[in-house]
């Protein structure tokens, strides 16, 4: 079950960084874009420290395409909540019902035909 489960955990820990990096410096349009450059790359470092492990991992028990699948889903909701919580941006019904159709692309990638 761990064989499983650690891949999900080690893509959500690397999307949180992840999402920092690409957006953090959103909040920061103040800061030169050289330094923001630099600093996103460093958290990239770490956002790859787990993202390579997860999908070396992950490999073992799941297919490629189901690990990006998985990192998809990861993405949408830690960006949801990143943009809800550290940008302060409103969440609108219809970023809902997008996400949920992506969400709903899974079933078919999971399914067994």
């Amino acid at each position: 079950m761990i064989r499983y489960i650690a891949p999900i955990v080690l893509l959500t820990i690397s999307n949180i960084f992840m999402t920092f990096a690409w957006y953090g410096h959103l909040k920061h349009k103040s800061t030169a874009l050289w330094i923001v450059i630099l600093v996103s790359w460093g958290i990239a470092f770490f956002e790859y420290c787990f993202q390579v492990p997860a999908n070396r991992i992950g490999h073992e028990v799941y297919d490629a395409a189901h690990l990006k699948t998985i990192q998809e889903v990861i993405t949408l909701i830690v960006f949801s909540f990143f943009s809800v919580y550290y940008l302060k941006e409103q969440f609108k019904w219809n970023y809902l019902v997008g996400f949920a159709l992506i969400i709903l692309a899974t079933f078919f990638i999971f399914k067994k035909w």
